[in-house]
């Protein structure tokens, strides 16, 4: 039988989603604590990856188990047993074949920038001096739309068959002292959104035009694009599946 947990999480003390050896991983976390309350070794797989110290408003979890799980109190559960980074929101049974990651059909990230010195955002949300140009910024993130091929802004060292990506929305908006950058695609490259966003602010600076942002993406040289944004200020937002994936959730109390 397969469920799908619906997690939030804060990243700073994690080294990302996917569980490595003799790192402290948000997977691990999951996984442990499934195998613990449900008594069987449970593996999970994830509708994505996030880098070390990435938050996530919005995750999908898929896990099998060999008999059917009583979920009275299952949220409930969870959250005393998980850390107070770690959230469960839902839980969902769905078909033994429906997969978070291969059924995904859309995924999207925010970044977000403080530009005045805020001790409450230090840690979930990007420092800035300057308030950059936002209509600069806005013009050159619509260019995305017109490209597919996002080498530029991918990690060099990376196992993927293809740097295609089609990008729906890419869009700056200003509220008081901060600028939050939305971002949807069909998938997404590792690093992919903090480089976008640390080229974007180059041109928000004026350090690079518009024309030379677009020449950056054609070029697809990672080395030509700016410095990635620290992770801390990038957010997974939403995780979206077609009509046939039916995300039903189960009544846990």
């Amino acid at each position: 039988m397969r469920y799908f947990l619906e997690i939030a999480y804060n990243g700073k003390n994690y080294c990302g989603w996917q569980k490595q050896p003799d790192e402290n991983t948000v997977q691990q976390e999951i996984e442990y604590f499934l195998t613990t309350i449900l008594q069987q070794e449970i593996n999970t797989t994830g509708a994505g990856r996030t880098d070390t110290g990435v938050h996530a408003r919005q995750m999908y979890v898929h896990f099998d188990v060999s008999a059917a799980i009583q979920t009275t109190n299952f949220i409930y559960r969870a959250n005393s047993f998980l850390p107070n980074d770690i959230s469960v929101l839902n839980i969902y049974k769905v078909q033994d074949d429906e997969h978070t990651r291969f059924h995904a059909i859309a995924r999207e990230y925010e970044y977000h920038i403080c530009t005045v010195k805020d001790p409450f955002s230090i840690e979930s949300a990007y420092q800035l001096k300057n308030f950059p140009n936002i209509d600069l910024m806005n013009e050159a993130a619509a260019s995305l739309l017109a490209y597919t091929d996002f080498q530029a802004f991918s990690k060099v060292k990376t196992n993927v068959k293809t740097f295609n990506c089609t990008i729906t929305k890419a869009q700056w908006v200003a509220e008081n002292n901060r600028l939050v950058f939305t971002i949807s695609a069909d998938r997404f490259l590792r690093n992919m959104v903090r480089a976008i966003v640390g080229t974007l602010l180059d041109v928000g600076s004026k350090k690079i035009s518009i024309l030379d942002f677009q020449t950056v993406i054609e070029g697809k040289d990672r080395s030509k694009a700016g410095t990635s944004a620290p992770a801390h200020g990038l957010y997974l937002t939403k995780v979206i599946y077609p009509e046939t994936v039916s995300l039903i959730p189960i009544k846990t109390t």
